[in-house]
């Protein structure tokens, strides 16, 4: 397990564009992680007014900051950026007070280029898929 500052410790994100608040899960090709979705996110504010939603792109940046965690476990100072984003889903709506499960697993690692698939749900329900390739930057 993982807390936010060991998250902190790896990822270059920072509040209020850090999308992973513990880590459950990890090994070298797969992590479990949390984000709580708290009804003060910045997003909410004009996302949609009266009708609070998640947008579908942060939970995408949601899965890969997960994916980061994993993969920069063992590169220290990198940054990923993304390169491609296939295959992606949305499935559920995602509103505050809801608590996202991302699992991301390793596909491909090129060392500079990885490919990454992962998914976000709430309470067992699949809310978004995606299948990411990124560059990992020195």
């Amino acid at each position: 397990m993982m807390d936010i500052e060991g998250i902190k410790a790896i990822l270059p994100h920072r509040p209020p564009f850090l999308f992973v608040d513990e880590v459950l899960e990890i090994s070298n090709d797969r992590i479990l992680a949390k984000k709580n979705v708290k009804e003060d996110e910045y997003f909410f504010t004009g996302h949609f007014p009266g009708e609070p939603i998640m947008p579908g792109v942060l939970m995408v940046e949601a899965i890969a900051q997960a994916g980061g965690v994993m993969l920069l476990r063992s590169r220290r100072n990198a940054i990923p950026l993304f390169m491609a984003i296939d295959k992606v889903r949305f499935r559920k709506i995602v509103k505050p007070g809801d608590t996202l499960i991302l699992e991301v697993r390793l596909v491909q690692d090129r060392g500079k280029v990885v490919k990454i698939t992962g998914t976000a749900k709430v309470n067992d329900i699949l809310a978004c898929e995606a299948t990411i390739l990124a560059g990992i930057r020195e």
